[in-house]
């Protein structure tokens, strides 16, 4: 329990980027979620007691996901399907992933969420190490910057494995150094995140592009490429240009995939929009809590803060338990939420959507549950 307790603490200090950190991340066991305790019970506590408790409860309500959602369910299906079609021999060109979305949707939560598993899959089928006595390492991923070029991009897996040979070589040199550490260690996905910040029709943007072609031909792994707006950069046209005919190869081994914000215009929308609030809800940990004082009570209003997408609506209610705390009041409604900013984009769509559903326009709570209420 020691050893747990101080992997689960170690993962403030986490990077994704190196493999350590991700390691860390995949096999951190459950957060130990703290008691439920009543007003009363809360005020039995000694000074000390409570401010034990109530830190708990901070990195709990931080921490709150990730959830499982409709959308992130139906990412996982499509993730399973293309990955493991991709367990072909290694002769045959592996088909590429793009999740092209919007932010606040929980692109990159939904992407870690699946690596996680797929570690620990392969780990349990595979084990540690491989034949060759090589640690196995089953997921890398690298992060892009707004000047990336081939040689960064092929540094940053040498730094994801901690090769000796980061930090001096040429670009041809740190291509075959990432091509051994990923063979070494067995790497099956590789994750590109941020793939927005490349500047595609740029000189380093077709290094990278003309350089994941060399990745699909070359290395066994699957790749995962994550970004907002790749479909406008052009990464799946078709056009006369040496540029466009870079990246059309690029999107035609490559299957987009998407997330999409809740929507409740429809009865399965709000039946989802209430399965995620009832989870939440089912997490919170306040004392003065009570069966739909958010699934129920919250409903219209969170949509509204949120506009529907999952990154500001758990950006609200966390910071609203973070308050609801503090103040002592120990429940969320609209007059303690009221109070808590939210990211700029969903307050500037606020308004819009507190007026349709005001207007009755929108109807965020499924009939069943309208029925029950009235």
């Amino acid at each position: 329990m020691a050893e747990e307790a101080d992997l689960r603490s170690r993962l403030d200090h986490l990077t994704l980027s190196r493999k350590e950190g991700f390691g860390r991340f995949a096999n951190a066991p459950r957060r130990i979620r703290p008691e439920l305790l009543s007003r009363r019970q809360l005020k039995k506590l000694s000074e000390e007691a409570l401010a034990e408790y109530n830190r708990a409860r901070r990195k709990w309500h931080a921490n709150l996901g990730p959830l499982d959602t409709w959308q992130m369910q139906a990412l996982h299906e499509d993730l399973w399907d293309i990955f493991d079609s991709n367990d072909q021999d290694g002769d045959k060109v592996k088909g590429g992933i793009a999740l092209d979305a919007f932010p606040g949707l929980g692109k990159t939560t939904a992407v870690l969420a699946f690596a996680r598993k797929l570690h620990r899959r392969i780990i349990k089928e595979e084990g540690e190490y491989t034949d060759d006595g090589h640690e196995r390492w089953p997921v890398c991923r690298v992060g892009l910057t707004s000047n990336t070029g081939m040689r960064d991009f092929n540094r940053a897996i040498l730094e994801y494995f901690s090769h000796p040979g980061r930090h001096r070589g040429t670009t041809a040199e740190f291509g075959y150094r990432a091509l051994d550490s990923i063979l070494s260690a067995e790497t099956k996905l590789l994750i590109v995140d941020d793939l927005h910040f490349l500047k595609w029709r740029n000189k380093s943007g077709i290094e990278v592009s003309n350089h994941f072609k060399y990745i699909a031909n070359e290395f066994p792994v699957t790749l995962l490429m994550v970004g907002v707006g790749l479909e406008k950069k052009g990464l799946f046209s078709e056009g006369a240009s040496y540029e466009d005919a870079v990246l059309a190869q690029t999107g035609r081994r490559t299957t987009r995939l998407g997330m999409e914000p809740f929507d409740i215009k429809t009865e399965k929308g709000r039946c989802g929009w209430r399965d995620t609030l009832l989870a939440i809800e089912e997490r919170v940990i306040l004392a003065n809590k009570y069966p739909g004082m958010i699934a129920d009570e919250l409903s219209d209003y969170l949509f509204a803060r949120s506009t529907g997408h999952i990154g500001s609506l758990m950006t609200l209610i966390n910071r609203g338990c973070q308050r609801a705390v503090r103040t002592g009041v120990e429940r969320l409604d609209k007059q303690l939420l009221d109070q808590v900013r939210n990211d700029a984009a969903s307050e500037r769509a606020r308004q819009e959507q507190q007026d349709a559903l005001d207007a009755g326009r929108l109807v965020s709570r499924p009939g069943q549950n309208r029925k029950k209420a009235s």
